[in-house]
């Protein structure tokens, strides 16, 4: 696979969870999965989150992007 020409698309998602940075990338890279052939990786852009009432925090907010190879 490697050594040949090829091409490559990135997008921009944000993943979403209440159970850390890396429960929302790994939500954001596996809904893109279901929808997008051939995965490459990803860049993490920007981490965020919100805090809820009670001062703690409520959840994680992680804006990537994942990057996926074009059909032939």
């Amino acid at each position: 696979m490697y050594g040949k020409d090829r091409i490559y698309k990135k997008v921009e998602l944000i993943g979403v969870s209440s159970n850390g940075i890396e429960a929302a990338i790994e939500t954001a890279i596996s809904r893109a999965d279901t929808s997008l052939d051939k995965l490459s990786w990803f860049e993490v852009q920007n981490i965020r989150g919100h805090i809820g009432e009670d001062g703690g925090i409520s959840e994680y907010q992680v804006v990537i992007k994942v990057a996926f190879e074009l059909k032939e």
